[in-house]
């Protein structure tokens, strides 16, 4: 074919009503919304490197920085860029000069600048799918007639990149619609792992998930549980938190005080707003922060600005990682934080080949030239480019590393692996399709992408660093982290330092770890501090790791973290009040003071009764023995007697028979004295009740009559007890509501009989009664001489006794709630008792005894008189007293 053919197929194709351009632009509107020459439009043509060779691989790589609004470049970006891009030019050096891998084939590459924009990384990415856009060609014709001939353009296999997780997913929807497998060296976004959307998406980093795994371990194993987070807008950062947030959910035991998101234009003093929020929260000291390099300086910043250096205690993902840009002028702030990257190592043969680059050696790489500029902070005499004043003239000379700072950017081994990932599976590829074949066989041409996809996720081999290269069945890498912590204090060479690793489970150095100041204890990050022993959790709604510390209060111990439960009746909390403990037991010791004085006033009572029992024994037949009634006497002494012994048997060790003779002898001796009294009393009333009316003597006045109607009287009270015997038997309880104050230390258990208040004031109901109806006899016997007989020292015994009892009443009953209330109502009761006691013997018995012992001579027989001329002579007196107030005295003949 001549040229003027040629050149007129040529002008035939050129004037196709429909291109390929004119599809991408088509298929470009659709995606993007924009026109994809609009940053053609503001002075941005595309560019890319173009390496020849039998397989051709696309590259993504941020060269530029996002540029400022309208703008879709801005500054180079040296180590995320130029380290990167070359880092997969080397690679394709080492692969094409392997005789062992891929032999006889040469891999190109097409490389593009995606500018960390993900709308101008799509446009870039669209040359990529050039080749595989099916044309219609069939109306176009050449001048002659004659079909075109189109050459045939380039075929990109796979892709690597990109960097950023956003321009990943952008260039991931395109290049799965055409069938291009992708693998990424820094993409950790986890929704990529979804293969319903990605499938031909593979990395070789991990995800974030895992990353977020290992953060959240990390936080645990510090024991902290209520944390922060901050997330740059985007994939990266929204997706990174919302991995963490997820798993903590699912692990349990970690809260989240705050979750924020930094917008991806930030408006001026959005991040002290953002350190105003974090403090609303001051206790969740710990934040975890997925953002990029800029967002983390800002924040630091305003953390200092705000005087909170040393407050927060910042996690940092893989975009923090080692980076000394982050923190900059801001190392006070970052003292402490605990930082992690994917585990990697630097490649000595990258470091020997990047450092040999220079100007004459390296012009396949287009912005070198620009990273030349930048990193030796020179100007290149360029064609069309005005040189800037004050800034020297590059020379050519200078060499990296010498000449200007250099440290290997963190993701080269990862581009490494990634280009050799594509290579191994390309070379199985081979193997399989073409085994003894030299070169590309018709098999691989082209190479079907859904093919090499599968050949991609089964490769296995030792990356650039030596570890193990291969994917799960997400196309993930598997997870492999290095942990560090930024520390400055104490140390010789700040900065990172490794303090443990991550692969599938943590392991940290604890004992390596140091925070602000140089403190060697790890800080807290907790809601709520732990409670005290003995202190229940009240958790606050909807935030579980949140709580206040109540104690279980009175009887109450802790029975789990989260509840009080009452002790049993017969037990009280432990001081720590993590268990129960028995009540100790108590009782009425004899050398308590609420015991020796009813005791001393009982045996001074019972040695003066058995005195006057002695007296009496011994002038039986006297006058004033046999004048008081020798009788009823003996019955009535008896009675005291048994009031005061009763003192030993309240105050003795409560058994089944002390309480059976307490029940017994309690209401017995008092109902033995005031039924003599009573029968005394009674006899008196009626004799001179009966000498108004007639000289006939009453019935039943002779000391047999007095005594049976005594027994009689005595026998309701045996016979009230022994009923009670019969309907409870007696026994000893031990009460533990009687001594049972606020503070259960002061608890006791009280032994005891088992009788209640209201028994025991049963029990002396009787002997009230009849203590009560002996006064009111003594009250009608008032008239009678004192002289005559005993109506008079009786009714001052029971006006005496009547006011003793009504003291004890208020007494007894007004200490019912106090803690020592067994103490003082025994005591009460028997002073009480004794004090009765004591009056009946003063009053009846004291005054004979005296006149036996010390007057013997008035203890003298008198004339008898008959019934009549007693009861005259009685009633004479009774009128001479009320006229002369007692003055005239009729001396009675006690013979009677």
């Amino acid at each position: 074919m001549t040229s003027e053919a040629r050149s007129s197929h040529r002008c035939c194709w050129l004037s196709s009503p429909f291109t390929y351009q004119t599809w991408l632009q088509l298929m470009w509107v659709l995606l993007v919304g924009t026109s994809p020459g609009s940053w053609a439009q503001q002075g941005t043509q595309p560019q890319s490197i173009k390496i020849e060779g039998d397989i051709t691989l696309g590259g993504l790589f941020p060269v530029h920085s996002r540029g400022p609004a309208g703008v879709p470049c801005g500054e180079i970006k040296r180590e995320k860029g130029i380290h990167r891009l070359e880092a997969m030019l080397y690679a394709l050096d080492q692969i094409n000069s392997d005789p062992d891998l891929l032999p006889n084939i040469t891999l190109g590459a097409r490389i593009l600048d995606t500018c960390s924009r993900d709308t101008y990384a799509l446009e870039q990415s669209l040359t990529f799918v050039q080749a595989l856009i099916q044309k219609d060609t069939s109306d176009v014709r050449c001048s002659n007639g004659e079909p075109p001939i189109i050459p045939k353009p380039e075929r990109v296999v796979g892709v690597i990149g990109a960097s950023g997780s956003s321009v990943s997913i952008m260039v991931a929807n395109v290049l799965r619609l055409f069938s291009i497998p992708q693998i990424s060296y820094a993409s950790t976004a986890p929704e990529l792992s979804d293969k319903s959307r990605y499938e031909f998406f593979s990395r070789v980093v991990p995800p974030d998930s895992y990353q977020a795994q290992a953060m959240v371990d990390i936080v645990k194993a510090m024991g902290w549980n209520y944390v922060s987070t901050l997330a740059s807008e985007g994939n990266y950062g929204e997706s990174g938190v919302d991995a963490f947030l997820q798993i903590s959910r699912e692990a349990g035991g970690l809260c989240i005080a705050q979750s924020i998101k930094i917008p991806r234009e930030p408006r001026p003093g959005e991040f002290e707003k953002i350190i105003k929020r974090l403090m609303e929260t001051s206790n969740a000291r710990g934040v975890i922060i997925f953002a990029n390099e800029d967002d983390i300086k800002r924040v630091l910043q305003s953390a200092k600005k705000a005087n909170l250096t040393g407050h927060f205690l910042f996690v940092g993902s893989d975009s923090w990682g080692a980076k000394n840009s982050p923190i900059q002028d801001q190392e006070d702030v970052a003292e402490g934080a605990v930082t992690i990257l994917p585990k990697r190592a630097s490649i000595d043969g990258f470091d020997q080949y990047f450092t040999s680059r220079s100007l004459e050696n390296n012009r396949r790489n287009i912005w070198f030239a620009e990273f030349w500029e930048d990193d030796f902070k020179c100007k290149l005499t360029r064609p069309g480019i005005k040189y800037e004043l004050g800034r020297r003239k590059c020379t050519g000379e200078e060499r990296i590393s010498q000449h200007s700072q250099y440290e290997q950017e963190g993701k080269v081994q990862f581009v490494i692996d990634a280009v050799y990932a594509m290579a191994h599976a390309l070379h199985s590829m081979h193997m399989d399709l073409c085994p003894g074949s030299m070169g590309v066989c018709e098999k691989m041409d082209p190479v079907e992408g859904q093919m090499l996809l599968q050949y991609i996720h089964s490769v296995n081999f030792n990356g650039s660093a030596g570890t193990g290269v291969m994917f799960n069945e997400n196309g993930d890498a598997p997870g492999r982290y290095d942990i560090f912590q930024y520390q400055l204090s104490n140390v010789s060479n700040p900065g990172y330092k490794v303090i443990g690793q991550w692969t599938n489970h943590l392991r940290l150095n604890p004992e390596e770890m140091q925070w602000s100041g140089g403190d060697r204890n790890i800080p807290e990050s907790v809601c709520s501090f732990p409670c005290e022993s003995g202190e229940r959790k009240k958790m606050v709604k909807g935030v579980p790791c949140c709580w206040h510390c109540e104690l279980c209060d009175g009887y109450q111990y802790l029975l789990d973290e989260f509840s009080c439960d009452m002790c049993p009746f017969d037990m009280r909390p432990l001081k720590n009040r993590t268990g129960c403990r028995i009540t100790p037991i108590v009782k009425l010791e004899w050398s308590s003071p609420w015991a020796i004085i009813p005791v001393f006033l009982a045996i001074l009572g019972i040695l003066a009764t058995t005195g006057v029992i002695v007296t009496f024994i011994r002038f039986n037949d006297t006058p004033i023995v046999r004048a008081s009634g020798r009788e009823l006497s003996y019955v009535l002494l008896t009675g005291i007697f048994l009031i005061y012994l009763i003192t030993f048997l309240m105050i003795a060790e409560p058994s089944v028979a002390v309480c059976a003779f307490r029940r017994l002898l309690l209401g017995l001796g008092m109902s033995i004295s005031y039924s003599a009294m009573l029968t005394k009393t009674n006899r008196i009333y009626r004799i001179f009740e009966q000498g108004k009316k007639s000289v006939t003597p009453p019935k039943f006045i002779s000391p047999t009559s007095q005594l049976i109607i005594t027994f009689i009287l005595i026998s309701v009270q045996l016979l009230g007890v022994f009923i009670w015997f019969g309907v409870m038997p007696p026994h000893t309880i031990i009460d533990y509501e009687e001594q049972k104050p606020p503070n259960p230390e002061f608890a006791r258990g009280v032994l005891k009989c088992d009788m209640s208040d209201l028994s025991l004031i049963l029990c002396l109901s009787y002997s009230i009664v009849l203590m009560i109806t002996c006064t009111v006899y003594a009250i009608k016997s008032r008239g009678v001489p004192e002289t005559f007989n005993e109506a008079k020292p009786i009714g001052f015994t029971m006006y005496t006794t009547c006011i003793i009892w009504l003291a004890f009443v208020p007494i007894f009953f007004g200490t019912a709630q106090s803690t020592e209330k067994m103490f003082i109502q025994t005591t009460t009761l028997t002073v009480s008792m004794s004090l009765s006691a004591t009056v009946s013997l003063g009053m009846l018995y004291i005054p004979k005894v005296y006149v036996i012992i010390f007057h013997p001579e008035q203890n003298v027989q008198k004339r008898k008189r008959s019934f009549k001329a007693v009861v005259q002579a009685a009633t004479v007196s009774t009128h001479l007293s009320q006229k002369s107030n007692g003055e005239s005295k009729i001396v009675p003949d006690r013979s009677q």
